[in-house]
């Protein structure tokens, strides 16, 4: 299914009029998240958040559990997503609408899962609740509730790239690994989240704050597209593979590209936080 990049984000004001209408195919997720305090976004959401919103907590609903094998945010099986989904009333005919609370990182790891689950009704409100509240939109504390659904998914395994598949694509180049992350942990100085500084060697650099302007809002299509043209360096972008930290930031990239009508890209799950657990593999530094 084709769609358009005008699809794939939604304006806090056209959010806010649908969600005055009380549009039973409509879901709102609010996906707040501090890596720093894993409980902040429990605690905003319970104190406002988007009328109707319903929560999802990255380490318990968007994430599987971590192993000694495993990044920090490793993907949650199929079975899993189902549920939860299905616990948010939510099936294929729900469109999805994901939040977070302004550079939609995290937002963008749900719009991913449901794509990755064959679900293209998922769309991110730009800018976040930031945004949200800047415009001066209604909010509730109250917790939202939806009759449960059931999901169904159609998962498209190949999107999804393991470490292996990783080393032997740039072996024989013909994968572009792209690391989220900022210039600064890419280049392996000021590591704080991960125990190994530095990046995979042959990945390229393109920080998933490059998608947004100063108020966390994604940049416009052609704005987004000259910055990936330069990025990608004439490679296709059915070649690249993105990676960050532990698979978040790299659903941001994954939506820009989206967004710049650059589709195909698939996902290093496990991202730099999975491929430093094993003390073989190589690491590049600045």
């Amino acid at each position: 299914m084709s769609i358009a990049p005008a699809d794939l984000l939604i304006e806090p004001a056209e959010l806010a009029a649908r969600v005055d209408s009380a549009q039973p195919n409509l879901a709102v997720i609010d996906c707040r998240h501090d890596l720093a305090r894993p409980q902040w976004g429990a605690q905003a959401y319970a104190s406002s958040h988007v009328p109707g919103a319903l929560f999802a907590h990255l380490d318990q609903d968007l994430s599987g559990p971590v192993t000694p094998a495993s990044g920090r945010h490793p993907l949650p099986s199929v079975e899993r997503l189902e549920a939860a989904l299905g616990r948010w009333g939510i099936d294929r005919q729900v469109e999805v609408v994901a939040y977070d609370q302004d550079n939609s990182a995290v937002a963008a790891r749900l719009w991913w899962l449901l794509r990755f689950l064959g679900h293209p009704r998922a769309a991110v409100m730009n800018g976040g609740f930031a945004a949200w509240r800047a415009a001066g939109l209604p909010v509730s504390g109250e917790p939202a509730v939806r009759a449960p659904r059931r999901f169904r998914a159609a998962p498209e395994l190949a999107a999804v790239v393991s470490a292996a598949e990783v080393a032997s694509g740039l072996e024989r180049g013909d994968i572009v690994l792209v690391d989220a992350r900022s210039a600064e942990r890419f280049a392996g100085r000021n590591e704080t989240l991960d125990p190994v500084g530095g990046h995979v060697p042959g990945a390229r650099n393109h920080p998933f704050t490059r998608n947004l302007d100063a108020h966390g809002r994604f940049l416009d299509p052609r704005a987004l597209a000259v910055g990936w043209h330069a990025t990608l360096a004439g490679a296709p972008a059915s070649a690249v593979v993105a990676m960050c930290g532990s698979g978040v930031t790299a659903c941001h990239n994954l939506l820009a590209l989206e967004l710049a009508g650059l589709p195909g890209a698939r996902l290093y799950a496990g991202s730099w936080s999975e491929w430093i657990r094993d003390p073989a593999r190589p690491v590049a530094r600045d």
